[in-house]
């Protein structure tokens, strides 16, 4: 049985960065059995999150160049990257009238519940959203959504 994963930055930068919860996602990533959705949003919010760790002197420049080049093979070659198209961005805004959402968080979550409804449809088995802020988590879960947190996966 295949299993949907949509993976948020904060989760998704734990497989290119130590931290807790990295073995948790380094080993959801390589199951064969896991298919890894993300939003196009993530591209940019990875190398931001790559960028800041280097400002605070947690990475070298070399380093930087690595894990950016990684990440980007990553999300040509391994992920299904989703497009934030106008449907994404309709339901963006209706989960931002329910739930005091920032705005990249509430992209997040509505290209989730979209692909979540699909699934639903499709009758495959639902979506489960990986992310390490729990606020998020909390909103995803008012939403219906199975949800897991690397961050309780030490």
């Amino acid at each position: 049985m295949v299993n949907h994963f949509y993976f948020d930055t904060s989760a998704l930068v734990k497989n290119y960065i130590t931290e807790t919860g990295s073995h948790w996602v380094q080993s959801a990533l390589r199951s064969d059995q896991t298919v890894v959705l993300t939003s196009s949003l993530t591209s940019i919010e990875g190398v931001c999150a790559f960028a800041r760790r280097l400002r605070e002197k947690l990475l070298s420049e070399d380093d930087l160049t690595q894990l950016c080049a990684l990440f980007r093979y990553d999300f040509l070659h391994r992920y299904s990257v989703l497009v934030v198209d106008h449907l994404v961005l309709n339901k963006a805004q209706q989960l931002a009238l329910l739930h005091p959402l920032r705005a990249y968080d509430a992209v997040h979550l509505a290209t989730a519940s979209l692909v979540q409804q699909r699934l639903t449809r499709a009758g495959e088995p639902p979506l489960v959203f990986v992310c390490a802020d729990e606020r998020l988590l909390a909103f995803a879960q008012a939403e219906g959504m199975l949800f897991e947190n690397p961050n309780c996966h030490p």
